[in-house]
Parts: C-alpha cells; sequence; structure tokens
C-alpha cells in the first residue's frame, strides 16, 4: 500500500494537517491495529524565530490575486507589453460567442508554475515508508544535529467509526460528537486522541524552552501528557518530569518516546517517569502489578517536591475539563509546596446542531472553570489565573494560530484570615 487516504469523516493531527504530503516512517500498529508513525520535530534552539513566530496566525503564502506576471500584465490576461492594444482587442472580441454572449475562457496552469503545496483539504495523502527504508529518514537526521531532533511516535488519524473502539483515556461523548450521534446512548466512551500530536502541545513546549528559568532544576508533573512531547522538552530543563495518563498502550509509547530522545534528556540531566494518573480517581495507583504504578518513593517525590504543572489539549469535553480541574484542585492541596500550572488550550470553532451556530463550548467551559479556581476558597490555598502572551519566539517548526493560548495558575497558601466559601467542581 502505497498510498493512504484520510477523507472528511476523519479526526485529523495537527501535525498532518500542517505537513500532509511529509514522509512518515510507519513503525508498527498499536492495539486496536492502527498505524503508528515516527516524525521528526526539528528544534530551532539557536534562531530567532520572532518573525516567524506566526503569532499573528494563518497562512503567509503569496495571494493568488496580487501575483503578476514578468512582463507586468496580470498572468493569463493575454496582453504582453509589446502589442499590448492589439493583442487585447483581438482577445476582446474572441471572448463573444456567436450569440454575442460573453465567453469566460478558463485561464490555463502556466507550464512553470509551482505545484500545489498539499492536496485537497479534504483528503490527505501521507506518504508511508517501510521499515526498510529507514534511512530515509536516517538521512534527514544526519543533516542535522542529533540535539536539534525530536523524534516521536504517534498516530496520524482517527475515522469517526473507530471512535470508541481505541483504549485509551475515558472521557464522555464529545459535544461535537453529539450532535452527529444524536442516538448514542453509551455515556462514557474511550478517547483516541491522545495518541496524535496537537498544536497545544508544540506551543507548551515552546513556552518552556522560551521560559527555561521557570523550569530549571524543578519537578514537574504533566497531566494527559499524550506522546509525550512536553515531558520530553521539559526534562531538558527540568530535574524530574511526571509524564501521566492512562492506557498501558499509550503509556507504553510514551515510554519508547523518551527513549527516542535519551539524547534530549541526557544533555539536561532531566528524568522522565511515565506513571499513570487517572483523573476521575482520587488516589494513585500504588499496585506494584499494574503497569506504570506509582512507588512509595515516588508519591513522596511527587508531593514533596512537585512546584510546576502542566497540561495541554486535554480540555475539548466539559466533563473531562471539570475532571481535569478537579485533579489540579486536589493535587495542589496535597503539595508541599506552592506550585504553578500552565495550561494550554485551543479555542476549536464547532458548528453543534443544539444551536445551529457556530460555537466555542468547550473553550467556553474551560473558562468558566478558570473563574470558579480563581474564587475556590477553603482557607488554606489561593488560586490566581493569568494569561500568557503567546508572542515569543518559536523553536519548533508548527502554525502558531490566534486561538491557541496558554494560561497560567498560581497555587499560593493563604497567610491571613479568608472567608470560608468553599466551592468545589
Amino acid at each position: 500500500m502505497d498510498k493512504i487516504t484520510f477523507k472528511s469523516d476523519t479526526v485529523l493531527s495537527d501535525v498532518h494537517l500542517y505537513t500532509p504530503n511529509q514522509r512518515h516512517l510507519m513503525v508498527r500498529l498499536n492495539g486496536m491495529g492502527q498505524p503508528v508513525f515516527l516524525s521528526q520535530f526539528k528544534l530551532l534552539w539557536n534562531q530567532d524565530c520572532d518573525a516567524d513566530s506566526g503569532a499573528e496566525g494563518g497562512d503567509h503564502r503569496a495571494d493568488p490575486a496580487e501575483v503578476t506576471s514578468p512582463t507586468g500584465s496580470p498572468p493569463g490576461s493575454g496582453c504582453s507589453s509589446e502589442g499590448a492594444d492589439a493583442t487585447c482587442q483581438e482577445g476582446a472580441g474572441a471572448q463573444l460567442d456567436e450569440d454575442g454572449d460573453l465567453d469566460v475562457v478558463r485561464r490555463p496552469q502556466a507550464a512553470s508554475a509551482s505545484e500545489p503545496s498539499g492536496p485537497p483539504r479534504d483528503k490527505v495523502h501521507p506518504m508511508i515508508l517501510s521499515q526498510e527504508e529507514d534511512d530515509v529518514l536516517g538521512d534527514e537526521a544526519r543533516e542535522s544535529s542529533a540535539c536539534d531532533v525530536i523524534k516521536i511516535e504517534h498516530t496520524m488519524a482517527t475515522p469517526l467509526e473507530d471512535v470508541g473502539k481505541q483504549v485509551g483515556r475515558s472521557r464522555p461523548l464529545p459535544s461535537a460528537l453529539k450532535g452527529l450521534f444524536w442516538g448514542l446512548t453509551s455515556p462514557v466512551i474511550p478517547c483516541p486522541y491522545p495518541f496524535q500530536v496537537w498544536r497545544g502541545a508544540l506551543l507548551l513546549a515552546d513556552y518552556i524552552l522560551f521560559r527555561r528559568d521557570l523550569f530549571q532544576g524543578r519537578t514537574v508533573l504533566e497531566l494527559g501528557a499524550g506522546t509525550g512531547l512536553t515531558s520530553i522538552i521539559a526534562a531538558t530543563v527540568a530535574r524530574t518530569v511526571y509524564c501521566t495518563d492512562v492506557g498501558a498502550d499509550l503509556l507504553a509509547m510514551c515510554q519508547r518516546n523518551i527513549a527516542l530522545n535519551s539524547h534530549l534528556t541526557a544533555t539536561g540531566g532531566g528524568v522522565v517517569k511515565v506513571k499513570e494518573l487517572d483523573w476521575l480517581k482520587d488516589d494513585l495507583c500504588t499496585d506494584p502489578e499494574v503497569p506504570f504504578s506509582w512507588s512509595e518513593e515516588d508519591v513522596s517525590d511527587l508531593y514533596g517536591h512537585t512546584t510546576v504543572l502542566l497540561a495541554a489539549e486535554v480540555f475539548y469535553d466539559d466533563d473531562l475539563t471539570d475532571a481535569v480541574f478537579k485533579t489540579l484542585s486536589r493535587l495542589a492541596h496535597r503539595l508541599k509546596n506552592a506550585c504553578m500550572a500552565v495550561l494550554s488550550v485551543e479555542k476549536r470553532l464547532n458548528f453543534t446542531l443544539r444551536h445551529l451556530d457556530v460555537t466555542c463550548e468547550a473553550y467556553d467551559h474551560f473558562r468558566s472553570c478558570l473563574r470558579r479556581l480563581e474564587k475556590l476558597a477553603d482557607g488554606r490555598l489561593r488560586f490566581s489565573v493569568e494569561p500568557v502572551d503567546a508572542s515569543f519566539p518559536q523553536h519548533l517548526v508548527y502554525e502558531r494560530i490566534q486561538q491557541l493560548e496558554l494560561w497560567k495558575v498560581f497555587v499560593e497558601p493563604v497567610t491571613g484570615p479568608v472567608a470560608s466559601a468553599s466551592m468545589a467542581f
């Protein structure tokens, strides 16, 4: 099979929407038979990327309407600079049919015109490489230093009919899908999306590289790590990173990605520990028989030293978002030190049958949870929230659109008397 086609009924990962025809090495099948691919992301350690950060978003390719031919006439007009009047009069006459009606002639594509950057938006044809062709990726990697490349195993897409078949992060049916599957009675389905790479993870990784001072030598906990990309970047500066999610298959992929990028974490001296952390459970799994469970030493280190929490692209469903904020509040109360959480979210616009309009329900619920968190008062901790300016330099190649946002949550102990107006999620 030389090509794999994803149509409009497929949930595509951001990385493949950005590079639809890039070469990707298929390395294996995951637990549900979905192809897993290996992609490389170049780290722009020493380049000033302010001009290319894309903070304004959008595609900066030239507008075809503004392109002119070398002769100074619009391309396809049929008018050259020499004899323009005669040629154009001839052309004007040729544009009328035998009845005198205007006959619009389609401009032929110039032979020298560059090929389109990709196939139509409703189809994507990634090039699939066999294992024997691994040297293709190897040659590309050798062009750059090993410390300039991060390798990530991930899936490329999830067909809508496969949603619910994959073992992963459990969550209720998303609002966008409720409109498609109106009569579906099952309240909870497994989430397929953590196996993919999303722009929010790349934005959070960028921020870590930009503000190394906030993470240097710290103990960091990432909630819903997915492929582990952000945890790997954090480990280049942090002392210990707890990369957490649920699902043995997903956590095993995180472990492989960490091994693939040991050259990056070894440089910074950071340690990444892959652990299971279920937002729907109050306690950590400490059963030694369960893969990726917590040891007593890990639990002690987590609660005794963690000062930074991370979460990227986990706010796409209301109930799941509630679970994230409950977990954040619960962990903050168990940590011995004041902490800071950095949250990455994309404001996604969806047309819903319920409203018959384009809305941002998941994002709006995320913002309401931030407001509730600020009002949470139990006499012990104070939560304060502030947005992060996303105009900092870009260290990874992706499209930084306006809808990508970062938020900081600061958690500090209450030093003075406070009204006991406890509020829970």
